[in-house]
């Protein structure tokens, strides 16, 4: 890398707050045991605790609610909010595109497409497939959604170097149609129990895991999360475009799709597993960047990854709260917080303003 570059890039590393990153992981803690504490039935903090450090309780019904449900779906929203969160950021810097996520892109509805497959296949094997094969129908599962994602970026990395900016995102909204098309005739061919099934999965949720899926959910969002620190400084020099990373010594090629199957990797995984998460990639590497004021994956990375996680938990907090009239989405506070962040990008690009005329 250029030396004046990476001297530039060093100064504003070492410049960076450090308190933010704290902010974050306390917030991360609060929200996190709010998640245990409120919902339909309430339970005292200090019963949480005692929960989360001896597995014992006053009362066994709470014990039951902390461990069998709200503790999974806290730690399932913690890392599928940093994976979405991160994937945003990866299909942001590739596509050079500031609205580019897995969600709008069509990604998501690739996985969409590859677990309704799966859905009909396991239908025609045997309704009880995944259940009587927990393991591989995991397996095969998250493996299809992966697949799905993957065959959708490569169709707009194809079309990306011959359209512009926004007529990338229509082409990736169409994409997500084309998908969801195909996923309606899919579904013809299963019965009506399973097309109810992945209907409610399709709703978008981290509450839906079983503890079974979340030991396998875990460990690959955190290598994926793990491979993406790696690639902080390839990430950094796409940013300066293909041509000049190239005279960097960059091998463009290899990065780009390195970090194609890495993206394919989380947002599968966590789409087999949660259902399509509207708005996260978007929101977060947006905020991110307001609060450090920078471009840089090596200060962008991690709050993304807390930023991520934060959301998500705060958002499936607000949707467990004890309604009283009516239930919440969370793709709905998703699309909340998302829509205005989404309005506010849209304004700030010239060249998207430009259309109107």
């Amino acid at each position: 890398m250029n030396p004046t570059i990476s001297e530039n890039w060093t100064d504003q590393l070492r410049a960076t707050p450090r308190w933010p990153y704290f902010a974050l992981a306390g917030a991360i803690l609060v929200v996190f045991l709010l998640e245990l504490a409120v919902g339909a039935v309430a339970i005292p903090f200090g019963d949480v605790a005692r929960i989360l450090f001896t597995g014992e309780s006053e009362r066994y019904t709470w014990l039951q609610i902390v461990q069998q449900f709200r503790l999974i779906r806290a730690v399932n929203a913690l890392f599928s909010g940093a994976a979405i969160a991160v994937c945003g950021l990866l299909l942001q810097t590739l596509f050079r595109n500031p609205l580019a996520d897995p969600f709008v892109l069509g990604v998501m509805d690739g996985a969409r497409l590859g677990v309704a497959i799966v859905v009909v296949i396991s239908g025609a094997a045997s309704n009880s497939f995944l259940s009587q094969f927990a393991f591989l129908g995991d397996l095969s599962q998250v493996a299809a959604a992966a697949i799905g994602s993957l065959a959708a970026m490569a169709v707009l990395l194809w079309i990306a170097h011959r359209v512009s900016t926004v007529t990338l995102l229509i082409c990736g909204l169409m994409l997500g149609y084309l998908c969801q098309g195909l996923i309606s005739v899919v579904l013809h061919f299963t019965d009506e129990y399973q097309a109810a099934a992945f209907s409610s999965w399709n709703d978008g949720s981290y509450a839906g895991i079983t503890r079974g899926q979340l030991e396998f959910l875990v460990p690959i969002t955190a290598l994926g999360l793990g491979i993406a620190v790696l690639l902080v400084k390839p990430l950094n020099a796409l940013l300066l475009g293909e041509r000049y990373a190239q005279t960097l010594g960059l091998p463009v090629f290899r990065a780009r799709m390195l970090t194609f199957g890495l993206v394919a990797l989380l947002a599968g995984t966590v789409t087999a597993f949660c259902g399509p998460i509207a708005f996260l990639g978007i929101i977060v590497a947006h905020l991110a960047r307001a609060l450090f004021q920078t471009s840089d994956h090596r200060v962008l990375l991690p709050a993304v990854i807390l930023l991520g996680s934060t959301l998500a938990l705060g958002a499936d907090l607000v949707t467990h709260l004890p309604w009283a009239k009516h239930f919440l989405h969370m793709n709905a506070v998703n699309g909340l917080i998302g829509a205005p962040i989404v309005l506010w990008v849209l304004l700030r690009q010239k060249q998207m303003r430009g259309l109107a005329g």
